[in-house]
C-alpha cells in the first residue's frame, strides 16, 4: 500500500506554477495565467508549453531570455499588463516557432527594435503609449503586424505636436519619414561640432599670431632703444 501511495504521491510530467492553470488543447500543452497579479513572469514555466497566456497581470518588463527555455512556445499573450521595458534579447530561443504575440494595452513608449524584428509571430502592439521614432517606424515596415489592430497604433508622443493622437499608419502615408528626421538632426549636430572645432582653432591660431606679433614688436623696440642707451653712457 504503501508503494502504490507512493506512485500516486509522484508528480508525473512536468510542474505548474502556482496560481497558473496547466491544461492540452488539441494535446498542446497550455499554461493559464490570466488575472493573477503577477509583477513578472514565472520562472518555472513546464519546458513544453505551446500556450501562454500571462495576460490582465501586473507585468512591467520583459528580461532578456524570459522565454528561452520555451522551445515549444508558439503563442504568447502579454496584454493588459503594465510593461514599460522590453530587453533586446527578451525573446531570444523562441523567435523562430513563435506565431503570435500580444503587447497590446500595455505601457510601451519605445522597444528595442531588434527585439522584434527577430520574429517570425504576428504582433498585436495596439493600445500603447508609443512614442512615434524611427525604430517603431522600422518595426511597423519589417514585422508582421496584425492587421486588425494596425490602426490602433497611435502615436501618443511625436516629434512634431501635429502627430500626437494620430495612427503612426496614417502619419506615415502622409510621408513622413521619423528615421531621416533622426539623420538630419545627427547631421546637423555634426556640423555645429565641426564649426565649434573650426572656430576654436581660427581663434587660436589669431592668437598665436596676435601673440607673436606682439613680442616681435617689443623686441624691435627693444633693439632700437639699444644705440640711444650706448650715446648716453658715453
Amino acid at each position: 500500500q504503501a508503494f502504490f501511495c507512493l506512485l500516486l504521491c509522484i508528480p508525473w510530467g512536468s510542474s505548474c506554477p502556482p496560481s497558473c492553470q496547466c491544461t492540452e488543447r488539441a494535446g498542446e500543452k497550455a499554461v493559464l495565467c490570466s488575472s493573477q497579479h503577477l509583477e513578472e513572469i514565472p520562472k518555472d514555466i513546464p519546458k513544453d508549453v505551446v500556450f501562454l497566456k500571462l495576460d490582465a497581470n501586473s507585468i512591467t518588463r520583459i528580461p532578456s531570455n524570459a522565454f528561452r527555455h520555451l522551445s515549444h512556445l508558439q503563442e504568447i499573450d502579454l496584454s493588459r499588463n503594465a510593461i514599460e521595458k522590453i530587453d533586446r534579447a527578451a525573446f531570444k530561443g523562441v523567435a523562430a516557432g513563435l506565431r503570435t504575440l500580444d503587447l497590446s494595452s500595455n505601457r510601451i513608449r519605445s522597444i528595442p527594435k531588434e527585439a522584434l524584428l527577430a520574429l517570425n509571430a504576428k504582433l498585436r502592439l495596439a493600445n500603447n503609449p508609443w512614442h512615434c521614432e524611427c525604430a517603431l517606424q522600422e518595426v511597423l515596415w519589417e514585422a508582421r503586424l496584425d492587421l486588425d489592430s494596425i490602426q490602433d497604433i497611435t502615436c501618443h508622443t511625436a516629434p512634431r505636436e501635429e502627430y500626437v493622437g494620430k495612427p503612426l499608419l496614417q502619419v506615415l502615408d502622409a510621408g513622413v519619414n521619423f528615421c531621416s528626421v533622426r539623420q538630419r538632426t545627427t547631421d546637423v549636430a555634426m556640423f555645429i561640432t565641426m564649426f565649434g572645432w573650426f572656430a576654436m582653432v581660427i581663434v587660436y591660431v589669431i592668437c598665436y599670431v596676435r601673440h607673436n606679433r606682439e613680442d616681435s614688436c617689443k623686441h624691435v623696440d627693444y633693439l632700437k632703444s639699444l644705440p640711444s642707451a650706448q650715446a648716453h653712457a658715453e
